[in-house]
């Protein structure tokens, strides 16, 4: 019987220790996974913050010719009525 659990002792160390390094190879991975996951969320927050930026830079400039064209075609009305 001490036979039998020295052979299970003397088997099932090797078995944990392929367990525990698998599961640490797993772990590696996932961290990987999630550092690149954050990685792309910081790149995909950069691009909004400067999406954003852009559109509003474009109605700056947009803004001020619309207005003028306005100005400029209530003017015209104006004018055609007197």
């Amino acid at each position: 019987m001490t036979d039998l659990i020295s052979v299970i002792m003397i088997f099932s160390i090797p078995l944990v220790a392929i367990v525990t390094a698998h599961m640490r190879s797993q772990s590696k991975i996932q961290y990987k996974m999630v550092k690149d996951q954050i990685e792309l969320e910081k790149l995909k927050q950069e691009n909004f913050l400067l999406e954003t930026e852009k559109m509003k830079m474009e109605l700056r400039f947009t803004k001020p010719v619309e207005e003028k064209e306005e100005v400029l075609s209530f003017i015209e009305q104006e004018k055609g009525q007197i």
